[in-house]
């Protein structure tokens, strides 16, 4: 091709701006990433979020009094210092979710699978635990004794019973 110097460089830039156009729209509609939702601090009193996926979202210092999580993926979830009192976690997958300093009081974790949950601080008071999996959970031993109190039951998704994944004796 020959051309004169200014009169190619419009056609060369014109092209390069469609190339970067073309690159960016593949690159966000391929590969866009899926941000975490950040609910910190909120007052979720009541919510209904049962059945959804919320991955690595965070939940700190939230108020999630008698809220429904139920059947929920909380994979990675941070409930650090959260208020779960009266919440229903029925069959949600707990697993790596912090719940550290979280008050689980009365909340109903039938089911649920909290397998390495750091749960170091956290109150579980009067909470439903049959069918909970502990699987290599982190929390105080006298927690741990208080739970194995109430342990009963089978988790369905994982086969552990309670009592063994909280090393009853």
């Amino acid at each position: 091709m020959i051309c004169r110097q200014r009169l190619c460089l419009p056609a060369i830039l014109s092209s390069l701006v469609l190339f970067l156009v073309a690159s960016a729209w593949m690159f966000t509609s391929f590969t866009s990433p899926v941000l975490a939702e950040d609910y910190n601090r909120e007052s979720l009193v009541g919510a209904d979020f049962s059945g959804r996926v919320l991955t690595d979202d965070s939940f700190t210092k939230a108020n999630l009094r008698n809220s429904n999580l139920s059947h929920t993926d909380l994979e990675g979830v941070s409930f650090f210092s959260a208020n779960l009192e009266s919440a229903n976690l029925e069959g949600a997958n707990l697993r790596n979710a912090t719940l550290d300093t979280a008050r689980l009081t009365n909340a109903n974790l039938k089911n649920a699978v909290l397998e390495g949950a750091f749960a170091f601080n956290t109150k579980f008071d009067g909470a439903n635990i049959e069918g909970a999996d502990f699987t290599d959970v982190l929390f105080r031993q006298d927690v741990q004794k208080q739970l194995c109190k109430v342990a009963t039951g089978t988790n369905p998704t994982t086969g552990r019973e309670t009592r063994e994944t909280l090393f009853c004796d």
